[in-house]
């Protein structure tokens, strides 16, 4: 039997990834580079360079 919903397919798609994303820790960029551009992120040894460009957009580097 078919089911009727008043939630467009692509809202119901995309639920289970959006409530995902809200449970997610977030952070402000400005605050990982203590209001600078650039931040150290290390993962398993492995450390990685966050840079905020002029443009405002984010770029995070090996």
């Amino acid at each position: 039997m078919l089911q009727t919903t008043d939630t467009p397919p692509a809202e119901r798609d995309n639920r289970p990834a959006r409530e995902a994303a809200e449970n997610l820790p977030t952070y402000a960029a400005r605050d990982l580079t203590r209001n600078g551009d650039l931040a150290r992120i290390v993962l398993r040894d492995q450390a990685y360079t966050l840079r905020i460009t002029r443009a405002g957009k984010l770029i995070l580097t090996k």
